[in-house]
């Protein structure tokens, strides 16, 4: 197993991943970052936990619209060209970090 660090949001962090896998891991991983900023940019630094949750959640929703009109995913790998995000609506980024401090004091809890 190969070990990587990437760059998110100016922290390194190390990531395993399969041997061979290395530069992928790093394309995702730069794709992931861009997200982050993107979310920092749009609701100020919450910390790092809330930013990754709120970009994963953008993420999530975009492979979503993706497979939806795809015909539910099946066989989908990747998306032909990049997806752009939305613009989030009024209230996202509150509702979000509603969501993040609550999965926070769950986990706090465990």
């Amino acid at each position: 197993m190969a070990t990587v660090t990437v760059e998110i949001n100016g922290r390194p962090y190390a990531v395993g991943c399969a041997d061979g896998q290395e530069e992928r891991v790093r394309i995702l991983a730069k794709q992931f970052d861009t997200h982050v900023r993107q979310v920092a940019a749009d609701v100020g630094h919450v910390g790092d936990i809330r930013l990754f949750l709120m970009a994963a959640l953008v993420l999530a929703d975009e492979l979503h619209e993706v497979r939806m009109t795809n015909g539910a995913g099946a066989g989908l790998s990747a998306p032909a060209a990049p997806v752009t995000p939305m613009p989030a609506e009024p209230g996202v980024a509150e509702a979000l970090n509603a969501v993040a401090a609550r999965i926070e004091k769950i986990a706090q809890g465990i």
